[in-house]
């Protein structure tokens, strides 16, 4: 059973620094989250089980992020009951307009949450999930709500 209750799910190790900027954030909030690298193209079967087996190891929630053809996300929520974020990475060729169609052109009955393409995406993955976990944890409300309105106050000294 994993003890952390978030997954970030990359499709290749050069998403890490896009990803990087959800890490760092879930740290601030005293989240702990695992970071794993899958391919729906290159080890569809290893992403499968991943999927499949996400409940049993104690997961609330996936964040999946992937460039190019970004069926990663599609692929991981069609074989778990967990809420899956995705996350469109930008890529050289189209800028990411393909990842992002990618991820958020789900058929009906396979929901993906899709964020924006890159950093926002990343950070505003992380965000969302924890505002689920948050739903059953006070103490991540309060955070939230610090978090909130820090954001807040930066616009108003601006």
């Amino acid at each position: 059973m994993a003890n952390k209750q978030v997954v970030i799910i990359m499709g290749s190790k050069s998403d890490m620094p896009i990803m990087q900027h959800g890490v760092d954030l879930f740290k601030a909030f005293g989240v702990s989250c695992d970071v794993k690298v899958l391919s729906a193209h290159r080890t569809p079967k290893q992403t499968i089980e991943f999927a499949s087996t996400a409940v049993t190891k104690g997961y609330k929630v996936i964040i999946a992020a992937a460039g190019g053809a970004a069926h990663l996300a599609g692929v991981v929520a069609a074989h778990t009951i967990l809420p899956v974020i995705g996350v469109p990475i930008e890529t050289k060729a189209l800028g990411g307009i393909d990842s992002l169609f990618s991820t958020v052109q789900m058929p009906s009955g396979i929901p993906v949450g899709c964020m924006a393409i890159g950093k926002a995406g990343a950070v505003n993955a992380s965000i969302y999930a924890i505002e689920i976990l948050a739903l059953e944890n006070k103490a991540l409300q309060k955070r939230l709500e610090r978090h909130k309105k820090s954001l807040a106050t930066k616009v108003l000294k601006k």
